[in-house]
């Protein structure tokens, strides 16, 4: 996908994101945006996130999830050299558990 997109209509989806008001909205939202791969592939970088947090190693991560190493690498790299809002949100959430 272009990274050219322009920058109103990139804004303009995670506003609607923000106009969500309940946990069910939420999936049904993301059910009619994306594919059913591409929900579950998100679904699946999020658990291996969590993991790679809670300090798991890759050969349990690879099992528990069915993730490829690649995939486990990726996500650790954004772990560590991405935004930081993905790590802060999984804190946030074990906070409130």
């Amino acid at each position: 996908m272009s990274r050219n997109i322009p920058k109103e209509r990139k804004i303009a989806m995670y506003q609607a994101i923000l106009q969500l008001k309940t946990l069910e909205e939420c999936c049904d939202f993301f059910e009619d945006v994306c594919a059913m791969t591409e929900l579950r592939a998100m679904e699946q970088r999020f658990e291996v996130a969590r993991m790679l947090k809670n300090d798991k190693v890759y050969t349990e991560i690879k099992q528990e999830t069915n993730a490829s190493s690649a995939t486990i690498s990726r996500v650790n790299r954004m772990l560590n050299y991405g935004t930081g809002c993905l790590g802060q949100i999984i804190d946030r959430l074990s906070e409130n558990a």
